[in-house]
C-alpha cells in the first residue's frame, strides 16, 4: 500500500494564517512536506510558520495577495527559492460574506469572486507555470482547490459563496484536463469541505442568525448537523487529512476530482 509520506514534498497553503488553511498546512509538515505559509495577514502568518518550524518542520512566511496577479509573480519565486521547489499548491484562500438575495450588495459579490474565483484562478496559473516541464520547480505536482459543500447543497443565505464555490469545482475540472493534454504532470484535484467550527464557519452561523434565517447561531449549526448524516459539524483535522491524502501518491491516478469531506451532507 502507499503511503501518505510526503517527505521531500515543497508546498504553499494560501490562507495559510489561520483556520483551515493553517490546519492543512501543519498536515502537510507532519506528513514531512516542507511549507510555505502564503497570507495577506503578515503577522498571525509569521507566527503560524514559526509554530510549524517549533515543531521541527520546514515553514516559511510567504505574503500573498491572491487576487493581485503581481503578488503571485513575486511569491512563487520566492517559495521555490526558499523551499528549494514546488510541488504542491493548496489554493485554500476565501471569503464568504452572508445575505439573502433580496438584499445582495454588488461589491460583497465582487469581493467573493475576486478571492474565491479569480484567487484560485490565479493560483493554478502560476502553479501551472511553476510546476510544467521547463518552469521554476519544473518537476510535476499538484494543485488542491478548496472548494464547499456550499458548491453541492442549496441552503439560505450563501447564494454568491455558493455560485464562487461551484465555480471552484469548475476550474478544477478543466485545469485538470489542460494540465493532462499538455503534459504539464500536474495533477488538479478540489475537496468539498463541510461547515467547521473556524472563525468563518462560526461568522456564517452568526449571520444566518442575524439575518433572520435561525434564532440564533447555535440553532444554525445544530440544522447544519441535522443535515448531515454522520451528524456533526466537520473538524479542521477532517479536513487537512483529506488534503494529505490528494497530495500523497496514494492519490496518483486521481486528477479532475471534487472529493466531499462534508459527513455526507451533500450527497
Amino acid at each position: 500500500m502507499t503511503s501518505y509520506d510526503l517527505t521531500g514534498r515543497k508546498a504553499l497553503v494560501t490562507g495559510g494564517a489561520r483556520g483551515l488553511g493553517a490546519g492543512m498546512a501543519e498536515a502537510l509538515a507532519k506528513a514531512g512536506a516542507a511549507v510555505a505559509i502564503g497570507d495577506v495577514t503578515e503577522d498571525v502568518g509569521k507566527q503560524t510558520a514559526q509554530a510549524l518550524r517549533d515543531a521541527g518542520a520546514t515553514a516559511e512566511f510567504v505574503a500573498l495577495d491572491v487576487t493581485d496577479e503581481a503578488s503571485w509573480a513575486e511569491a512563487i519565486p520566492n517559495v521555490v527559492n526558499a523551499l528549494g521547489g514546488l510541488d504542491l499548491v493548496v489554493n485554500n484562500a476565501g471569503v464568504e460574506i452572508t445575505s439573502l438575495i433580496v438584499d445582495l450588495d454588488p461589491a460583497d459579490i465582487r469581493k467573493m469572486l475576486d478571492v474565491n474565483v479569480l484567487g484560485t484562478a490565479l493560483g493554478l496559473k502560476h502553479a501551472f507555470r511553476a510546476m510544467r516541464p521547463g518552469g521554476a520547480a519544473g518537476n510535476g505536482g499538484g494543485v488542491i482547490n478548496i472548494s464547499s459543500v456550499a458548491a453541492t447543497i442549496a441552503f439560505p443565505g450563501i447564494s454568491g459563496y455558493s455560485a464562487t464555490k461551484s465555480a471552484i469545482d469548475r476550474l478544477t475540472r478543466v485545469a485538470a484536463a489542460e494540465s493532462g493534454k499538455l503534459g504539464y504532470g500536474v495533477r488538479v484535484n478540489c475537496i468539498y469541505p463541510g461547515l467547521t467550527p473556524t472563525v468563518m464557519g462560526n461568522q456564517l452561523a452568526a449571520d444566518c442568525a442575524a439575518i433572520g434565517l435561525f434564532p440564533s447561531p447555535e440553532a444554525a449549526a445544530q440544522a447544519v448537523a441535522e443535515l448531515t448524516p454522520q451528524g456533526r459539524l466537520g473538524q479542521v483535522d477532517d479536513m487537512a487529512d483529506a488534503v494529505v491524502f490528494l497530495a500523497s501518491d496514494a492519490a496518483k491516478f486521481i486528477t479532475g476530482a471534487g472529493l466531499p469531506v462534508d459527513g455526507g451532507m451533500g450527497m
